[in-house]
C-alpha cells in the first residue's frame, strides 16, 4: 500500500467512526502545527491560501491550488481534503478535472461547490451534473477518493433550506461522498439537513455552538474553514495596532512550542 492509498484509507475511516473535526490550515507551517496538536485529517481553505498570495477569495488558480495542495499533503501524514471551489470552471469537465489534478498532488479528498465566481448559483441541474462528472472522475482513481459536494445558497445570499436540501440530495444522488452546506446557523438547520440526507454531513464550525451541539444535531464531520486565518491575523493586526498607535510591544512577548510542534 502507498502512501496515498494509506491516507485515503485512513481519511474513509474517519468518516465511518465518530464524528471529528477537521481544521482548515492555510500554510505548510500552520498544517504542521495542526498536526502535531492531534487532529486526524486536514483541509484547505480557499479564503485562507488566497490570502497567503495577497488575494481576496476566488482569485488563486487551480495550477496555484494544486502547488498548495502538494506542499500542505507533503507537510504531514495526514490525509488531506482540498476546496476546489467550482472546480475552476462552470462546465463538468472542469470540476472532474481539478479532482483529477488534486489527486496528482497527493490529495485523498476534494469539495466541489455549485456557486460561480461570476456570481450566481448553478441550476440544479447543471449542478448535479458537475458533482456527477467530479465523481466519476473520483471513481477513476486508483484509491477511495472522498468526494464532498457544496451547496453555497447560505452564504450567498440565499437561504432556502427547502432548495439546499434538495440540492444536497441530489449530490448525493450524483455519487457524492460527503454533503456540505456552509452557512447553517442554527441546531435546527443542521438537523434538518441532516436528517434528510443518508451520506455524512460536513457542518462549518459556528462560534455559538459547540461540537458537541454540532454532533447531536446530525454533523459527522466540523471543519472551519477560513476562521482559523482570520484568528491569526487578527492577532498579528492587533500587535501591530498597538505598536503604531502606543508604542506598545507586549504583545511582542508571545512564545510558541516550535520546537515540539515542528519536531
Amino acid at each position: 500500500m502507498d502512501r496515498q492509498e494509506k491516507k485515503a484509507l485512513e481519511f474513509r475511516a474517519l468518516h465511518a467512526g465518530e464524528a471529528f473535526v477537521i481544521p482548515n490550515p492555510w500554510d505548510v507551517g500552520s498544517a504542521r502545527v495542526l498536526a502535531a496538536l492531534g487532529f486526524k485529517a486536514l483541509a484547505t481553505t480557499s479564503s485562507g491560501f488566497a490570502f497567503t498570495l495577497g488575494r481576496l477569495d476566488g482569485q488563486a488558480t487551480l495550477a496555484e491550488v494544486v502547488e498548495h495542495a502538494a506542499a500542505i499533503d507533503q507537510a504531514t501524514d495526514l490525509p488531506v481534503s482540498v476546496d476546489l471551489e467550482n472546480g475552476y470552471g462552470p462546465d463538468p469537465e472542469s470540476a472532474a478535472l481539478a479532482i483529477r489534478r488534486i489527486a496528482e498532488a497527493g490529495a485523498v479528498g476534494g469539495s466541489i461547490e455549485d456557486y460561480d465566481p461570476a456570481g450566481r448559483i448553478y441550476e440544479l441541474q447543471h449542478a448535479a451534473e458537475r458533482v456527477a462528472a467530479a465523481t466519476e472522475a473520483a471513481r477513476g482513481l486508483t484509491f477511495p477518493f472522498t468526494l464532498t459536494a457544496r451547496a453555497e445558497n447560505h452564504i450567498r445570499g440565499h437561504p432556502v433550506l427547502d432548495d439546499t436540501i434538495a440540492r444536497l440530495r441530489a449530490f448525493e444522488d450524483a455519487g457524492a461522498d460527503v454533503l456540505y452546506a456552509p452557512g447553517l446557523r442554527t441546531v435546527d438547520e443542521i438537523r434538518a439537513v441532516c436528517k434528510a440526507v443518508s451520506k455524512p454531513v460536513n457542518v462549518l464550525a459556528i462560534p455559538g455552538l459547540s461540537f458537541a451541539d454540532l454532533v447531536a444535531a446530525g454533523a459527522r464531520r466540523v471543519s472551519v474553514g477560513g476562521s482559523l486565518t482570520w484568528v491569526a491575523v487578527r492577532a498579528m493586526a492587533d500587535a501591530a495596532e498597538a505598536i503604531r498607535d502606543r508604542g506598545d510591544f507586549s504583545a511582542l512577548g508571545a512564545r510558541v512550542p516550535l520546537d515540539e510542534w515542528l519536531a
